[in-house]
């Protein structure tokens, strides 16, 4: 005989979102057709964003990522989708300007 428990909430809120401490931006060139953002994006989660540009690249998206395996399978992914031409760069460190620092004037 099987006994039953009660669980509350969805299985989805039992899960921690996994740590995704590997930060990287892909710059990513078309091929000759563009490629859907909004389907990466939905089809990725360590799609974090992106910008489309002019110049080199046509595409550059934020990755964060759990680990390598995952960055590897993003670009992958960017490969299978059409793109012709995939550059991955490692984010070392975030800058940020240091805050405004306003002085009485004597």
């Amino acid at each position: 005989m099987t006994a039953l428990h009660l669980v509350t909430g969805s299985p989805e809120q039992e899960r921690p979102e996994p740590t995704r401490t590997l930060h990287a931006l892909a710059r990513v060139s078309h091929g000759p057709v563009p490629l859907d953002f909004d389907a990466l994006a939905a089809e990725h989660p360590a799609v974090r964003g992106g910008l489309a540009l002019a110049g080199d690249a046509d595409l550059e998206l934020r990755l964060a990522c759990t680990g390598p395996e995952e960055l590897r399978e993003v670009a992958a992914a960017l490969q299978r989708a059409g793109a012709a031409k995939v550059r991955i760069d490692l984010v070392l460190r975030t800058l940020a300007p240091a805050p405004v620092v306003l002085r009485p004037v004597p």
